[in-house]
């Protein structure tokens, strides 16, 4: 009798710690399912974080594969508006795509599938047929907002009912979405990230399932109306595995500061803040921010981030901020500049709420460790992500905090909804539950864990 051999799958995430985070969380739970993984990566990356990660990701975990595609240098015309640099980076990384065929074709032992991000599928899924590689969408956002992505096609053909004047859209099987938590760029069919989701949308069927770091009980209204066609009936299987298992990387010497002062905090007193890896606060904000936090009372943890790109962070936190308030917080808080383990702190016993942008990453962390969220939504997907967020209980939702970087909320006003946050006893009690229906999905035999093990079995060799 032979042997079935294992699934040796390729994983091809986008550009940005966002995206990067899940591929190589998947990628450590498919290799536990004694899966051959190899993780293909774009060449320079854009941040020093992401370069950094990957490599003390495959240090330590050295049966994980990895192969690099080494992008052309790129450059930007000088009369040009000014582009996000991961989206910049995506598009680098469509354009380099031809390079993938020889990379796919000359492994051994050949690959059986590729997992691959929502930006890159229409690219990379002409190659997949060429090898006959099945093909699965890893998606980075909420199942709603994927909701929004593929109904995307209609809605812009549209442009009587979707524009900026509309209140809401109605996509089939679905509640209405305001258009206030619309992306204002999806009004502009020329836009880059516009175009390319346009684009992608167009491959979705090639897949043959869009997996989803989330869990059922959470989306589970979104999810059936998807998986029942109501959506878009070209759609593939929405597959929710998560909320993605995190990976143990040892403690780096740079987190010792934050580890120490958290390990003097009463349990249940920090709110910590953090608006992702792309989100810059603008000067304006920061002292407002600064003048919610000092009157909260409340004990503070903030990752303060300046620039997009972590290569263009010059100065360090205190350069920044009103002297005067760091002299009167210095008892109680704790600003930092740089990357941070955010599965580590939101596990520590003294963290009580999390102020988030609402990344979809940041909100599956606190679902699987039971921190109450106060959404902050900055950009992009995250107040889509908010709302399904508030929907499930996991936390609050400020509409009238609106999001760009010409928008400041005043300090009394976070000052107000920290508190809220951090008193609300109720909310602890859904936070709670939310937390053990995640830790439910991902035990052995739930939602989550059954979805994970069908998949790699339906690539399993049988000789």
């Amino acid at each position: 009798m032979t042997t079935p051999q294992p699934p040796h799958i390729a994983l091809f995430p986008g550009a940005g710690m966002g995206h990067l985070m899940p591929f190589l969380r998947l990628a450590a739970m498919l290799a536990k399912q004694d899966s051959i993984v190899t993780v293909i990566t774009g060449q320079p990356t854009v941040s020093i974080t992401e370069s950094d990660h990957i490599s003390s990701f495959l240090h330590h975990n050295p049966k994980i594969n990895h192969l690099e595609l080494q992008l052309a240098p790129s450059f930007q015309q000088a009369d040009s508006a000014p582009v996000d640099p991961f989206f910049l980076q995506m598009h680098h990384i469509n354009q380099s795509i031809f390079l993938l065929h020889p990379l796919l074709s000359s492994s051994s032992p050949p690959f059986s599938a590729i997992f691959v991000d929502f930006p890159l599928v229409a690219k990379v899924a002409p190659i997949a047929k060429t090898l006959d590689l099945p093909i699965y969408i890893l998606s980075t956002t909420s199942v709603a907002f994927v909701s929004l992505m593929a109904y995307l096609p209609v809605l812009t053909s549209n442009p009587a009912e979707f524009n900026k004047n509309s209140a809401e859209i109605k996509i089939p099987g679905l509640p209405p979405m305001a258009m206030s938590s619309i992306p204002p760029v999806f009004l502009d069919s020329s836009d880059l990230f516009t175009s390319t989701i346009l684009t992608n949308c167009q491959a979705l069927s090639e897949a043959k399932g869009i997996l989803m770091n989330t869990f059922e009980w959470f989306q589970a209204s979104t999810l059936a109306a998807l998986n029942k066609a109501k959506v878009i009936k070209s759609l593939p299987p929405v597959l929710p595995m998560g909320p993605l298992e995190p990976y143990h990387l040892p403690h780096d010497d740079d987190g010792d500061q934050y580890r120490s002062w958290l390990e003097n905090q009463p349990a249940l007193s920090v709110v910590y803040i953090s608006f992702g890896n792309r989100t810059a606060m603008s000067r304006d904000q920061i002292k407002e921010l600064e003048k919610g936090l000092e009157n909260t009372g409340w004990r503070f943890f903030w990752v303060l981030k300046t620039s997009k790109v972590d290569k263009d962070e010059q100065e360090d936190a205190k350069h920044f901020l009103n002297h005067s308030f760091l002299e009167k917080i210095k008892d109680k808080g704790l600003i930092i500049k740089g990357w941070v383990d955010q599965l580590e702190i939101l596990r520590h016993p003294a963290i009580g709420g999390f102020l988030s942008h609402c990344g979809w990453n940041s909100v599956m962390e606190a679902a699987l460790e039971g921190v109450p969220i106060l959404a902050w939504p900055q950009h992009g997907d995250q107040r889509l992500n908010a709302q399904v967020m508030e929907d499930a209980g996991l936390g609050l939702w400020e509409r009238n905090w609106d999001w760009g970087p010409n928008v400041i909320v005043k300090g009394e006003e976070i000052e107000k909804k920290i508190v809220e946050l951090m008193t609300d006893e109720k909310l602890r009690v859904r936070v709670k539950e939310v937390r053990e229906e995640a830790r439910k999905a991902i035990g052995r035999g739930g939602s989550s864990d059954k979805v994970i093990r069908e998949v790699v079995n339906s690539l399993i060799t049988p000789f």
